[in-house]
Order: structure tokens, then sequence, then C-alpha cells
């Protein structure tokens, strides 16, 4: 039974729909919790929740840069299994990207990736707050 630990942590740590939108949003690049917090509609508390449980299994890793902490995709091989698995169910993968910005959160993402020069039209767009406003 040793043998199937490893494998069972990886299914147990991919078995909340919160965990896999996490990841999904880490497919395209590294993000720091407040663009997770902003993409994704969930408090900061909870994604950091759900990053511990994915980082205890060694699925993401993280860095940091000044005050923020960059996630990133440790095993991208992992997508496959995702993928395998949305074939078999029959739902769509929807592949995020950076400049995609939903509008779920109050609040935009603040992170220096998000209000670097390329994204701040962006956010701006997002906010209303355009060059005719």
């Amino acid at each position: 039974m040793d043998k199937f630990k490893p494998s069972a942590k990886l299914f147990k740590a991919l078995m909340h729909p919160a965990r896999l939108a996490i990841l999904d949003v880490l497919r395209e690049s590294e993000h720091c919790v407040c663009h997770l917090e902003f993409q994704l509609g969930y408090r900061q508390a909870y994604i950091s929740q759900q990053l511990a449980i994915l980082r205890d299994a060694d699925l993401v890793s993280d860095r940091r840069e000044g005050w923020n902490i960059y996630y990133n995709v440790s095993v991208p091989e992992v997508f496959k299994l995702i993928d395998q698995a949305a074939e078999i169910t029959g739902e769509e993968v929807d592949i995020p990207s950076t400049n995609d910005l939903r509008k779920v959160s109050k609040k935009p993402c603040t992170c220096p990736k998000c209000t670097s020069t390329g994204n701040r039209s962006a956010v701006q767009a997002y906010l209303g707050e355009g060059e005719n406003k």
C-alpha cells in the first residue's frame, strides 16, 4: 500500500476546485497571491491556505521579490493529468492569460506585474479610469 501514497497525496491535493483554479491561473506563468485573489475572487487567506496544500504536495513553489511572493508550478506535468481529467469529464480547459483580467474581485490587482506599463492600461480599463475620464 505504501507504493500508492505519493499518488494518493497528489490526487488529494488536486481534489478541490479552488486548487484546480489556482493551478489553472499558474498554468501560463508565476503570479503573486494578490493576482490570484483578483483573478479568482477568493480572499487572500483562503488562497494562501490552498497554496499551502499545493506546496505540501510539491506542486507549487515560491520565490520572494520585495514584498511580493510569486508562486509557480513545480511539476508542469500535472497539467497533463488535469487536462486528461477535463477530457474524461467533458469540461473545457480554459487557459488563462495574464492580460485577460476578469472582473471578479472588487479591487484590482496591484502587484508589480499587473501595474507595469504593459498591463496598467488593462487595470485602468477595468476600473473605468481611461484617459477619457
